[in-house]
Order: C-alpha cells, then sequence, then structure tokens
C-alpha cells in the first residue's frame, strides 16, 4: 500500500473511531480470563516503516492509572442490539516484526459491536490512556474465539451489525502484547473475511 492511500485509509479509521467507537482485548490480563476493553492506537506510516527494536514489557496499568469513564452505559441503545444470528467473521491475525511476519497462535479474538458508549474508550486509547474496564453489561454482547496454531479464526451466530474485531500479539518474550484491530460490517447469513494485520 503507498503512502498516501495508507494515510486515506488511517484517517478514515481515526474520524470512524472517534465517531463510533470500539472496545477490544486487554493485553495485560490472564489469557485465561480475557476481557473486552479499549484499543490503542494504530501507527501512522512513518512508525510502521522505522525498524526500530521492540519496546520491553510494559507493567499492567493498576486501577489508579486507568483513565475514569464519563459516559454512562447507554441501557437504550445496547437493548437494540441483538446478541446473536446466523453472520460468521472469520480471518487470520499477523503481526510485522523485524524479524518477520509473526502469527496469533492460541490468541484470544473479540468481536464488540460499534456502540457511542466504546467511543470514550477509544478517544482515551488513540491519546495513549489506559481506560477503566468496560460496564459488565457490554460484555454481554461481545463475542470471542481463539485462533489456531496457525492464527486462524472464526466466530459464528452473530448477529447483522457493525463490529470491531481485535486481537493482540505479543511480538517477543517479553514484550508488551500489540493491539490490532479491524472495523467490519456483516449481514445477515453473511461471511466477512478479515485480516487482521498490523
Amino acid at each position: 500500500m503507498d503512502t498516501k492511500t495508507w494515510r486515506g485509509v488511517l484517517r478514515v479509521s481515526i474520524v470512524c473511531l472517534i465517531l463510533t467507537g470500539c472496545q477490544a482485548i486487554d493485553p495485560w490480563q490472564d489469557r485465561s480470563t480475557r476481557r473486552v476493553e479499549v484499543i490503542e492506537a494504530g501507527e501512522d506510516a512513518k512508525d510502521a516503516e522505522r525498524k526500530e527494536p521492540e519496546p520491553e514489557a510494559a507493567p499492567r496499568p493498576s486501577e489508579q492509572q486507568r483513565a475514569k469513564r464519563q459516559v454512562a452505559f447507554p441501557e437504550e441503545e445496547y437493548a437494540a442490539l441483538e446478541k446473536s444470528g446466523n453472520a460468521s467473521i472469520a480471518g487470520r491475525i499477523s503481526l510485522n516484526t523485524a524479524s518477520g511476519v509473526k502469527y496469533g497462535a492460541d490468541t484470544t479474538i473479540s468481536v464488540a459491536p460499534v456502540t457511542t458508549y466504546s467511543a470514550e474508550a477509544a478517544e482515551m486509547a488513540l491519546a495513549g490512556k489506559a481506560v477503566e474496564p468496560a460496564d459488565p453489561r457490554a460484555q454481554a454482547y461481545t463475542h470471542r474465539t481463539r485462533t489456531d496454531s496457525r492464527g486462524y479464526f472464526e466466530l459464528n451466530g452473530l448477529p447483522a451489525g457493525d463490529f470491531y474485531v481485535s486481537g493482540s500479539i505479543q511480538p517477543s518474550p517479553g514484550a508488551r502484547p500489540r493491539i490490532i484491530i479491524n472495523q467490519v460490517s456483516v449481514g445477515h447469513g453473511q461471511t466477512v473475511r478479515v485480516d487482521l494485520t498490523r
């Protein structure tokens, strides 16, 4: 993808994130009990071209270090959403590292609906802030699966709608996990392929 196209995609993605928000997995939480929280800002073209060593592992933010949510959980908006359906999302998660492509083996993939509630979390994430955990009622609308040994995943039984598909990959032992997220739309009975790559 050339620089002009990349910048256009990045601008559209940032506007969508700010206007609609998102939820993703917490990269610091133990694998066995991951939950959907926030995303981190994507890299711009210059960051993607830079060949720096991976950052050292960052400690999980304490509750005191997490930004407090100012937006209340929108019960009516979530009540209007369906929790299940006949749509599917399938794909593969991978991370481009200095040593080559790393595929997310046995990684949790989360699919969360695009809502106004999650817009606040997206804005904070784009600003590099960790946000306090999402309301448990939002979790009831989040679907999860795990990837196979080659990073492939498939989620069935989804309702039609707009979703954030997210996962994380640890680039090297001890390094902070890198969150990867895409926004997708899926219709009734449709299967959408997603390439989660960063």
